[in-house]
């Protein structure tokens, strides 16, 4: 069903500008044909293959965060982890839109509430689970993985903890009020209970609260053990912040980049900043549909836009891996022309977007937030970058969602359960959609691209003066200034962008004269990935006043956790540092939704984009649909079905002979001709 959506989103976007596709994807295709046929009029060979490798390209450069989100989420670093790490306790399943207990790991669950509200998950492992050395998995190893992800020291080696309020006991355990973490028990080896405390009740996806994943503390914290005196788990040694240093920053071996004691379907084997190496990991039991990992040896790098479909035509690459740019997405079309070639395409579940720095003294003003808003042309950018293969987005949503594909019409709405009025669901599932477009029209209508309007919210909230101090004249003063308790403040404001990234050229010549227009200098700063996500995430000083990124959501969607008010003057948790009690309380309603609860979460979905919108933390700028494109060569690649290409390749494999289950690649080939942890590039 998610491969149907992904491709029918693909065909309607592509259909307004069909003709125009249409002779462009043509005279591409005689220019390919021109590069590749031999002198002598033959047809482009085949690209010959290690049938024991696979080289997979993405157009986003790994940062290293191989262990963990909490240095930061580049979507190239979570595929590695989700290549690697394995056996959480949850997953989703893709196909009844649910969290489950993941069957090979979890043998049994009990659920309990106690007087008090509290609610208990007691979970049973299985005793075959082992790390790729052959070391047994227990209970204690998903503790430890608790416990070292929520410790207020990570900060000290330029991490942010993991906020899991949702456990009882986690506030009195990171302040040090309790020496244990009262909510996690380890009862024996093979059972770990885990208690929600009432206050997080309900959550929509509440078994999504205990996803957690194995970790060695043997290797992370040597001379440390996790125990439970019947208070809770807590870790007993010399557990400092000295140590945890040493074991995962260190350049050449520290876990961070580099974990070598792992239980995925691979292992890491190396890693030098561009290119990473694995194997197959021997001890690994299977996924939850009982595949196993066919392909020896996998090498995942980067790959430039201008040049990937040239390298996988050549043989250099057999997977490119979320392909978003229109010009490569295009040429992707011709190489499968040739026959050796097959694409996959899937809506993108996270968006593009401009983050303000809330902090700094000129874009504190919500009305300036506003103003800079109307002064971008979405349309045009969605247009320079991703073609008619993204569309824009007005809020904190991707196209991939279900609930923004449940109210697009993209996705269908529930059938009735037994005693459900069919007539009834279906006028509040029309009610839903009817909401939504008047909410979008109101949000378009706001933002339309008007630096006039722009320049309206700046007068009025005070944006008079110019650089003297004297009424700001449009056409004669440059930037517009305003008296704050600092000083005199202008207009003039800086905007950090990934170095490299194609869409530099497009803000300079669609974002910098509206702007000025309206009375706003802008200058782009080209800045390094880690240095730009080091700068979101607060762990560097913030220069800019905006930044320029991207993020795929995580399936479980909670934004409480990104827009909780500032605690003390601090970022924590809150990368934009707006600071607004109503969008937080909206947050927090949404997640509460009772689980299964599709209209109510509907409901606050759509009030929470729209007190987003309004207050303008972010500018939202476009989801879009992503693409790979592979060897006919690779067979049982089913990455409309997962949610990564690192969990679609386990039960893939190479192979010179054709797989008549198999869809024939020419039909996807027929459509496209006819016709994208937390960052991308």
């Amino acid at each position: 069903m998610k491969k149907a959506i992904a491709f029918l989103l693909a065909l309607i976007m592509l259909a307004a500008s069909l003709p125009a596709l249409g002779e462009e994807v043509a005279e591409q295709e005689e220019a390919w044909e021109a590069e590749w046929d031999d002198a002598d009029g033959e047809e482009f060979p085949p690209p010959a293959y290690d049938y024991d490798s696979l080289r997979v390209g993405n157009p986003t450069r790994m940062k290293g965060d191989f262990y963990t989100d909490m240095w930061g989420n580049a979507t190239s670093d979570l595929d590695v982890r989700a290549l690697i790490h394995g056996y959480d306790l949850i997953r989703w399943d893709g196909e009844n839109g649910l969290f489950t207990t993941d069957p090979t790991v979890v043998n049994g669950i009990i659920v309990t509430g106690d007087g008090e509200g509290n609610r208990t998950y007691s979970l049973s492992l299985y005793s075959d689970l082992y790390y790729c050395d052959g070391s047994e998995i227990t209970a204690w190893d998903y503790a430890f993985t608790l416990l070292l992800s929520i410790d207020p020291m990570l900060e000290q080696l330029g991490a942010k903890p993991l906020r899991k309020d949702h456990i009882l006991g986690y506030a009195e355990y990171i302040s040090g009020e309790s020496p244990a973490l009262a909510g996690v028990h380890v009862v024996n080896d093979r059972r770990l209970d885990i208690t929600l405390r009432r206050e997080y009740l309900p959550f929509f996806y509440e078994l999504g609260l205990l996803s957690c994943q194995p970790s060695p503390i043997g290797v992370i914290a040597p001379g440390c053990e996790v125990k439970d005196d019947g208070q809770g788990v807590y870790i007993a040694g010399d557990f400092t912040a000295e140590l945890l240093a040493s074991t995962l920053l260190d350049p050449e071996t520290g876990y961070r980049t580099h974990p070598a004691l792992t239980c995925g379907p691979y292992v890491l084997t190396a890693f030098d900043g561009d290119t990473a190496q694995f194997d197959i990991n021997p001890y690994y039991k299977g996924n939850a549909a009982g595949q196993l990992p066919l392909i020896p040896h996998i090498e995942y790098t980067l790959a430039d836009n201008e040049t990937m479909m040239d390298a996988l035509g050549a043989g250099e690459f057999g997977l490119l891996n979320k392909v978003t740019k229109a010009d490569a997405i295009l040429a992707g079309t011709q190489l499968i022309g040739t026959g050796y070639f097959a694409p996959a395409n899937y809506p993108r579940s996270g968006l593009t977007f401009i983050s303000f720095n809330c902090e700094k003294a000129a874009v504190q003003s919500q009305s300036v937030r506003q103003a800079i808003a109307c002064c971008v042309d979405k349309d045009q950018l969605v247009a320079d970058y991703v073609g008619n293969f993204g569309l824009r987005v007005e809020g904190f949503y991707g196209m991939g969602q279900w609930m923004y594909q449940l109210l697009t019409g993209a996705m269908a709405y529930p059938e009735p359960e037994e005693g459900q009025d069919p007539a009834e669901l279906a006028a509040a599932y029309d009610a839903l959609v009817a909401q939504w477009d008047q909410t979008l029209e109101e949000i378009r209508s706001f933002y339309a691209l008007d630096p006039n309007h722009a320049a309206l919210l700046l007068e009025l909230d005070g944006w008079t003066l110019n650089r003297q101090g004297q009424p700001f004249v449009p056409g004669v003063d440059d930037v517009r200034c305003k008296q704050l308790e600092s000083g005199l403040t202008a207009l003039e404001l800086t905007l950090a962008y990934p170095e490299g990234n194609g869409m530099a050229h497009s803000l300079e010549q669609r974002l910098i004269p509206a702007l000025a227009e309206a009375g706003i200098g802008l200058t782009l700063v080209p800045c390094e990935m880690t240095a730009l996500l080091d700068m979101f995430y607060g762990r560097a000083d913030r220069d800019a006043d905006m930044l320029y990124l991207g993020t795929d959501f995580d399936v479980v969607f909670d934004p409480s956790t990104h827009f909780i008010p500032r605690e003390d003057g601090a970022l924590t948790w809150n990368y934009t540092g707006a600071a607004d009690e109503e969008l937080y309380r909206l947050a927090v309603e949404l997640r509460k939704t009772e689980p299964g609860d599709l209209k109510t979460y509907c409901q606050r979905w759509i009030a929470f984009q729209q007190r987003f919108t309004e207050l303008q933390p972010m500018i939202p700028i476009y989801s879009n649909v992503y693409f790979d494109f592979f060897t006919r060569s690779l067979h049982s690649y089913a990455i409309s079905e997962n949610v990564t290409w690192t969990q679609a390749i386990v039960g893939a494999y190479m192979s010179d002979m054709e797989d008549e289950e198999e869809e024939e690649p020419g039909e996807d080939a027929d459509d496209l001709g006819e016709d994208e942890a937390f960052f991308d590039d």
